[in-house]
């Protein structure tokens, strides 16, 4: 099922309510700069002033091979997917040191990994690594479906679950070249302005990276107007179950951290598929990868942090989410000026 129903945005009233309290806490008016607006965010999702912390933060790796991989635009093989996943699930990852210090918790599922990762990880698993996108579909349209609506079940299983915030994080060697291709096409730009080095590669690399995503965008180009079918052709199976698991988060009003270039690329698919979908996000980071500046410009999107981050995984947001903490933390527990007796005249 590719069709969403309409998106409901946060509560205007509640944000309001929010700005009003911001109002009475004791300080001066704006003086927390963008945590205000934050927590005033947060509230709006929730529905309710103050907001309630966020007790449990959730993080989901969506894992994934591709095969543009073999035409040489990594630093690393495939190999290498699989491989994270098991260190995923042994806590061995920057992500689960990450969600630790945050406060999350770490699921990983194998969407479309090469390889064979057992049970407890592809119960959702659309096939074995998408279609090399320079040259063939990432996905048939059985597969294209059947993977947005693992993303779809997993939100719904993670919400059902209690997750009050959600963050999808990515593994796939490969990925940032369907990712600027999504991003290029979305936005009618160049692949000599998108392509950045994903892992590390060299000149060499990426001369074949932006010839890759030049051959898929004359490929993409065609469907753009199309969200499932531009996911269908450019991108892979692991990108539409993000697309489907982020428009699914609006959709039940819980807010998400969104993470780098991968997971942006999604969103900006997220957002035809499920208009309004974007204001229920925000943007923990901005990568190293120029597409992703490309892709939060696109969204109106303002990272919350800027380190030079380039691993994905849910890495970024991980690392921002603890600013989400101070945000609820700062409208719920300051006292008011009545409260603690301060005057609020200057």
């Amino acid at each position: 099922m590719t069709e969403f129903d309409h998106i409901e945005p946060p509560s205007a009233a509640t944000r309001s309510e929010a700005e009003a309290r911001q109002l009475q806490l004791t300080k001066p008016a704006g003086s927390l700069g963008r945590l205000e607006l934050l927590g005033n965010w947060v509230a709006a999702c929730q529905g309710v002033c103050p907001p309630n912390p966020l007790a449990r933060p959730r993080v989901v790796i969506f894992a994934g091979d591709h095969g543009i991989a073999r035409k040489g635009v990594s630093a690393f093989p495939s190999e290498v997917t699989p491989q994270m996943v098991g260190n995923f699930i042994n806590g061995g990852a920057a992500v689960n040191a990450l969600a630790k210090v945050a406060g999350a918790t770490v699921r990983v599922v194998d969407i479309a990994v090469d390889a064979d990762t057992g049970p407890a990880v592809s119960t959702h698993k659309v096939r074995r690594s998408s279609g090399s996108i320079d040259s063939e579909d990432a996905l048939s349209q059985d597969e294209v479906e059947r993977a947005i609506a693992a993303g779809r079940a997993i939100a719904d299983e993670e919400v059902d679950s209690g997750a009050d915030l959600l963050i999808a994080g990515d593994m796939g060697i490969g990925n940032t070249t369907p990712a600027t291709v999504l991003i290029a096409a979305l936005t009618n730009t160049e692949p000599v302005a998108a392509v950045g080095r994903g892992t590390g590669i060299d000149d060499a690399g990426w001369s074949k990276k932006t010839a890759a995503v030049r051959d898929a965008l004359r490929r993409a180009r065609p469907v753009v107007k199309n969200p499932v079918e531009l996911l269908r052709v450019a991108s892979g199976a692991d990108f539409a179950a993000m697309a489907g698991f982020l428009a699914q988060a609006a959709i039940r009003r819980t807010p998400v951290i969104l993470d780098g270039v991968v997971v942006t690329a999604a969103a900006l698919v997220a957002e035809d598929l499920a208009p309004g979908a974007s204001a229920w996000w925000v943007a923990g980071h901005r990568s190293t990868e120029p597409a992703h500046t490309i892709a939060l410009a696109q969204l109106r999107l303002e990272p919350l942090i800027e380190m030079d981050m380039r691993l994905g995984e849910g890495s970024g947001a991980l690392t921002a989410l603890p600013i989400l903490h101070a945000a609820v933390a700062t409208l719920a527990e300051m006292a008011t000026f009545g409260d603690a007796g301060v005057s609020d005249k200057s």
